[in-house]
């Protein structure tokens, strides 16, 4: 007697025929815990074409290579010196074998897989500007300092990298992002990612940025919800450092002295009797001096809205930006290895990575890629 088929043939959800029986197609899929042989069924109608009743969990969720080793590849990577490393390390710790160009394609695709979920949306932020408490409920929002000189990259061109980290005073709460863009773009994503946290909600919401005038002009063309925009202190003293030097020399006590009572006068007295400090000061210097100052007297004078210490020190707000400095170089330390080059998406995709971790948003991510599609 003929068993009865323990999965009889699937029918056509439009015209209801039996769909016709394709063959079976065995594959492979690379997954933590070695490779795994798999088999499946194929089915064929006019109106679908060809499926198999698995494939929305198996080609999506899936692919050739698991989930798990996906997330452990890019975790091991993160933390790694090159691909050829994370992938003799993803042998040794998970008797995963991956050959390190594998890996490069594998991390990299991983990579603006996070960009497109950013950009889209699909990353939920489970906190909100409200969220945000302190003793004085302060709320910072920052991008970041400037690159360091020129490197070629692999696509032989300069690459310069904007970050913006949105934060509360004890770093509870964090939501760090970059992009490859220019102002623009970059402005477009300070006013997405300042929704995304409902910024608006924040009782204070305090700015300190390198002093680039492009920054400056995208808050305010973007119509950021930002209360103060401060000059970070130590990009200020960082110039004046500059120009300590050329007038004094390194080891110049009378400089040095001179630095520490300017930058007094900036913290404590505000902008209007540091300047006019500055004037008297320059006023006395020799003609072959005075350029060095010219140049420090041009960089305060155009940043003079920025420079509200004794405001931000009286209301308790920080006026430097440790934690946003702190970011950039995390957020670059993969791609900054001796001897590296990049191509420019390769780069921002890698560093789309590492902004989960910063954001806190790791879990998040990998948990949307468990949900199959179709």
């Amino acid at each position: 007697m003929r068993r009865k088929p323990l999965f009889p043939p699937p029918a056509d959800p439009q015209t209801g025929r039996t769909k016709r029986n394709k063959g079976r197609q065995d594959f492979t899929v690379l997954t933590i815990n070695g490779r795994v042989h798999l088999w499946r069924r194929r089915w064929y109608s006019p109106g679908e074409g060809t499926t198999a009743p698995l494939d929305p969990w198996l080609d999506a969720a899936e692919g050739t290579i698991s989930l798990g080793v996906r997330e452990m590849a890019c975790r091991l990577n993160g933390d790694g010196k090159n691909f050829d490393k994370a992938a003799a390390n993803l042998g040794r710790t998970a008797q995963v074998r991956l050959s390190g160009e594998t890996l490069r394609v594998l991390v990299e695709a991983e990579g603006k897989r996070v960009l497109q979920a950013q950009r889209s949306g699909q990353l939920e932020v489970d906190w909100s500007a409200s969220d945000c408490r302190t003793e004085a409920g302060k709320n910072k929002g920052k991008t970041a300092r400037p690159l360091p000189p020129r490197k070629t990259g692999a696509d032989q061109r300069y690459k310069e990298f904007k970050i913006v980290a949105y934060y509360d005073e004890e770093q509870k709460h964090r939501l760090v992002c970059g992009t490859r863009g220019d102002h623009t773009v970059a402005g477009r994503l300070m006013r997405r990612e300042a929704a995304r946290i409902r910024l608006d909600l924040a009782d204070e919401k305090v700015g300190n940025v390198d002093g680039s005038p492009w920054i400056r002009n995208e808050v305010q063309r973007q119509s950021l919800p930002i209360d103060a925009l401060g000059l970070d202190f130590y990009h200020l003293k960082e110039n004046a450092q500059k120009a300590r030097r050329e007038i004094y020399g390194e080891d110049d006590e009378a400089g040095q002295q001179w630095l520490s009572d300017l930058l007094h006068v900036f913290k404590h007295e505000g902008y209007d009797k540091a300047w006019e400090s500055l004037l008297g000061w320059r006023a006395g210097l020799r003609r072959g001096k005075r350029k060095a100052a010219d140049r420090l007297l041009n960089y305060v004078g155009e940043r003079r809205e920025m420079i509200r210490y004794p405001e931000f020190v009286e209301k308790g707000w920080q006026i430097g930006s440790g934690p946003t400095e702190a970011t950039c170089k995390t957020l670059t330390a993969r791609l900054k290895g001796s001897g590296m080059r990049w191509d420019a998406d390769n780069a921002e995709a890698l560093m789309a990575l590492e902004a989960l971790t910063q954001s806190g948003q790791w879990e998040v991510y990998w948990q949307t890629q468990l949900r199959p599609t179709g």
